[in-house]
């Protein structure tokens, strides 16, 4: 009996060790691939091409960017339209008649995060897009998007963005262990942390105005990520700032500026 025991703790150890193991791969580059790495390909943006170059570059990251149809699908793509159709106002069946440049189709959300969770190297950094209808129906996005992801068990993979505040405080009342980091520029860090977020991840000249920031919000723990990051002295300048991650439409060239 004490040796069957003994060999539960151990083997309950085991996976322990082991499940510790595959969520420290990922990578540690600072390297955030904005819409996937689709420059120079060139693949399309926020497509599952240019998630999966993200992924053979080792980025630590790639964006993607979710809207949600007029039925309730979540997809990804980074402007409010597709081939000259709103994606609030049309259903998923619409946006399929008009593929990709290369083929694809629009993906969906679930789509994205399945092919991502295939690897362990590059988290995938979720933009939850404010409704260009209803703050109800940004609230509805948010609640969709974290149902998505605990249902797919994805949540060692994703890191949460926004540019509404309310969203990114939805998602934290919906799943508080999220990392949620918020894209305006408008609040300071204390600010975030005093309401849970992960992070601030603010654009290039929000940054330079503020470079104070990226200490206060070390101090605080938070984290700092700065888009879209594309000129080398940027680059530079935030490597020599010790930022957290550089989210950067060019994740080659940062790559030659890091080695």
């Amino acid at each position: 009996m004490v040796h069957r025991i003994l060999l539960t703790f151990l083997l309950l150890g085991t996976v322990f060790l082991q499940t510790n193991a595959q969520q420290m791969n990922f990578h540690r580059n600072k390297v955030i691939a904005h819409r996937g790495a689709w420059k120079a390909a060139p693949y399309p943006q926020n497509s599952l091409a240019s998630l999966q170059q993200a992924v053979d570059l080792g980025c630590e990251g790639s964006e993607f960017d979710v809207w949600m149809t007029a039925d309730g699908v979540l997809v990804a793509n980074h402007d409010a339209d597709h081939e000259g159709m709103v994606i609030e106002e049309v259903t998923y069946a619409e946006l399929l008649k008009k593929p990709l440049p290369n083929g694809e189709k629009v993906p969906t959300a679930e789509e994205y995060i399945r092919q991502g969770m295939t690897q362990q190297g590059t988290k995938l950094i979720f933009e939850i897009k404010p409704s260009r209808i209803s703050k109800e129906r940004g609230q509805e996005l948010a609640t969709k998007s974290v149902e998505l992801v605990k249902r797919l068990n994805a949540e060692e993979w994703i890191d949460y963005i926004t540019f509404d505040y309310d969203i990114g405080l939805r998602v934290l009342a919906l799943d508080p262990n999220a990392n949620v980091a918020y894209l305006m520029g408008d609040k300071t860090p204390k600010q975030l942390k005093d309401h849970g977020f992960f992070g601030f991840d603010y654009n290039i000249k929000t940054v330079k105005e503020n470079p104070q920031w990226i200490d206060e919000a070390h101090e605080l723990g938070l984290t700092v990520n700065v888009w879209t990051v594309n000129k080398e002295e940027d680059m530079q300048w935030l490597l020599e700032k010790n930022v957290d991650f550089i989210t950067t439409d060019e994740p080659e060239k940062l790559f030659s500026l890091i080695h």
